[in-house]
């Protein structure tokens, strides 16, 4: 009998032994212990931009030792924290985050610095807390300015109506694109080239070269589409139903972003008594790409963000490796200057749509018709 039991604690005490071994071994891989060494979280997957960002972060780290997982938060500040809390239980190192409310996204973020978590806002930046530590993005004034100077150069006359609108308030983004096209626009509304058409606060401020903040605020207040392409069908309906006479013909419009865009295009596209519009848009989606050869969308700015992942996939490895990711400039959050690696942009139109997306093998030619 005793001889039994000595054979069951020698075995006891070997599974313990091998165990122990095992858990050594694991903890020694790249990542954390847990498993998941770089935590993402996506706004929506609603939008396709946001899909495809999701499909090229698992590519980045396809051939690292560290581990990544994604997720979404559908448009909901709350979702987001349950989304940060949900990756820190399992013990990332590195926080990548693209905020659905830059500023809600703060209590977020600070949990992961509380847990000593590097975080990187991807794309859109986190306003008024400290806990940010490097933010990845296309120069977002950059974009604005881009937009709005498609709109001067493709403009004939004077007097032409100018209809504007923006992205959602509670994105930070949506200010600095707007910033960036009122520094175009203002000296061509000023110069009588274009008359604006849809936001009697524009209008009141439009002798201004430099918008505050809450000056900005009144103007998103009457403009804002929140990036939602039925509130900007909505929005468009309203103004055209509102405009008289004068504020039709050929028109301007400055659209934010590209789903945003295809639906105040199609809008405008309705009204009989508008005779042409030249209009904005932004990411190079493939619906709307469709629209610019079919001539139903001007242009688009490309933000190609195979570089945005490369370069955030980058910064989240240096710091899992110990090394100072390279920045390019800073950002004012309202608290703090957030270290920043900012990528170009591109103006796509029908003219250079072949080449800057085709050949560049960012989409393939049989994904559309009358390339």
């Amino acid at each position: 009998m005793m001889k039994g039991f000595k054979v069951i604690s020698f075995l006891f005490v070997a599974f313990f032994v091998v165990a122990f071994l095992a858990a050594c071994n694991s903890s020694s891989t790249g990542g954390s212990s847990k498993g998941v060494s770089v935590g993402i979280v996506l706004p929506t997957k609603d939008e396709p931009r946001w899909v495809q960002d999701e499909q090229r972060f698992k590519d980045a780290l396809a051939d690292s030792e560290y581990t990544t997982e994604i997720l979404f938060s559908q448009g909901s500040s709350a979702k987001e924290k349950e989304n940060v809390e949900t990756l820190l239980n399992k013990g990332i190192d590195v926080l990548i985050i693209s905020p659905h409310d830059g500023e809600a996204a703060g209590a977020a973020v600070e949990a992961a610095k509380k847990d000593g978590v590097t975080v990187i806002a991807y794309d859109r930046l986190i306003t008024n807390t400290d806990a940010v530590d490097y933010y990845v993005t296309f120069d977002s004034i950059a974009v604005g300015a881009a937009q709005a100077q498609y709109l001067v150069d493709n403009t004939n006359g004077s007097g032409v109506p100018l209809y504007l609108y923006a992205g959602a308030a509670s994105d930070n983004n949506a200010f600095l694109f707007f910033e960036g096209a009122w520094s175009v626009l203002q000296p061509k509304i000023a110069d009588g080239t274009f008359k604006i058409a849809n936001s009697s606060e524009a209008i009141a401020l439009q002798d201004k070269p430099e918008l505050t903040r809450d000056e900005m605020s009144k103007i998103l207040g009457q403009v804002t589409t929140n990036w939602d392409p039925n509130e900007a069908i909505n929005k468009a309906q309203t103004h055209l139903t509102a405009a008289g006479a004068d504020m039709k013909g050929d028109v301007a419009i400055l659209a934010p972003n590209d789903g945003t865009s295809r639906s105040i295009a199609d809008t405008f596209a309705a009204d009989s008594e508008i005779s042409s519009y030249i209009i904005t848009g932004q990411d190079a989606e493939k619906a709307s790409i469709q629209y610019i050869i079919d001539g139903k969308q001007s242009m688009t700015v490309f933000k190609d963000v195979r570089t945005l992942v490369t370069d955030a996939m980058g910064m989240a490895v240096d710091i899992l490796d110990g090394k100072t990711p390279e920045t390019t400039g800073t950002y004012d959050n309202g608290e703090i200057e957030v270290k920043a690696k900012q990528t170009d942009v591109i103006v796509v139109d029908q003219a250079n749509v072949k080449e800057e997306l085709i050949d560049s093998e960012y989409y393939e030619a049989s994904e559309f018709t009358g390339l």
